[in-house]
């Protein structure tokens, strides 16, 4: 198995997109505010397309035998060299410093793919679920299906329930659950699309984990906004995103089984998205507390910058040249 490395990079029409002055001006005012010194270097990465990475998650389903061979050869290394608390054998990421992508494989009914591109830092709220076979786990906002590719190479849950609002990211989730779970075990797999507000509702206490990747701000995406109008309604409206945030994080609660964990992430680096909807949420509901990451944090820390300050059981991974991963807010909390 083996691809030029020239086929790494996407086409430079693809790359060269167009900064929108609107959400750039706004980030400049609120992260300058919010992140300090570190801000400087994060916006330079987020402004260039072109030094951006991306890593590759193997499929434990469908292997190529050659695939590890030829990335190690194209200088890609294992992103979880361990020792992490949690890291099972089936999941393997390679990654590596210098910018590029990996050619993507197309969707074709019946066969799956050997490999799914991500950003390596979406990653660490799957590490942090740390699921394990025979848990009942839900996926509350699971679209577009990375991170649920992603806990289903780490174990076998007994009920996997993934959940997505919208019908088009809905057919999407569905697409990439084809694309990468043999048919056995993607008929255990439950698709819905609930109001994510209302499963701890109609499902009370049903799950082990849960796993909230909330819609958010995302910080890469809105900053090459083509339709200047449509990026200033959106930041215009961010601030009803967080309330979105925590009424979410109380459903999740509600699904959670007491000793059950939940994982809260976001790709955002907005503090009202993050580290204030957990606090909100700490504070208002006595049915949960905090569940230390910092050990899991110090073990990546190779790998991944994260931002100073934040409590235990947060992580902030920021951009950096030569570690391009995130934005990536992460949180654990547990039902007691």
């Amino acid at each position: 198995f083996f691809l030029s490395p020239k086929l790494e990079h996407k086409p430079k029409g693809k790359l060269q997109k167009q900064i929108c002055g609107v959400v750039l001006d706004h980030f400049e005012k609120q992260y300058r505010a919010e992140l300090g010194s570190a801000w400087s270097s994060v916006r330079d990465v987020l402004t260039s397309p072109l030094c951006w990475q991306h890593a590759l998650l193997l499929n434990r389903f469908s292997q190529s035998p050659d695939l590890e061979r030829s990335l190690s050869e194209q200088g890609y290394h294992p992103a979880f060299p361990g020792p992490l608390p949690y890291l099972p054998a089936g999941l393997k990421c390679y990654l590596r410093r210098s910018p590029g992508r990996f050619p993507a494989q197309k969707h074709q009914a019946g066969r799956l793919k050997d490999y799914y591109l991500l950003n390596a830092a979406s990653l660490l709220p799957v590490l942090a679920l740390e699921v394990g076979d025979g848990e009942a786990v839900l996926d509350l906002c699971a679209a577009p299906g990375g991170k649920a590719v992603a806990i289903l190479q780490c174990a076998c849950p007994g009920q996997f329930h993934c959940n997505e609002y919208d019908g088009l990211r809905c057919r999407w989730l569905e697409q990439t659950m084809e694309s990468f779970i043999p048919e056995p075990l993607l008929n255990l797999i439950m698709v819905s699309k609930l109001d994510g507000r209302e499963i701890g509702d109609l499902k009370p206490e049903l799950y082990d984990k849960v796993l909230v990747d909330a819609p958010c701000s995302n910080d890469r995406s809105w900053l090459f906004s083509s339709d200047t109008h449509q990026a200033a309604l959106r930041l215009m409206r961010r601030k009803e995103l967080s309330w979105l945030q925590f009424q979410l994080l109380r459903s999740a609660v509600k699904a959670l089984r007491p000793g059950g964990s939940l994982v809260y992430s976001t790709c955002t680096l907005s503090k009202a998205e993050n580290s204030d909807v957990i606090t909100l949420l700490l504070n208002s509901c006595s049915e949960v507390v905090p569940v230390d990451i910092s050990a899991m944090a110090k073990a990546v820390s190779q790998e991944f910058t994260f931002l100073a300050g934040l409590q235990q059981h947060e992580l902030l991974v920021l951009p950096e040249r030569g570690r391009a991963w995130g934005p990536m807010y992460v949180a654990k909390l547990k039902k007691i």
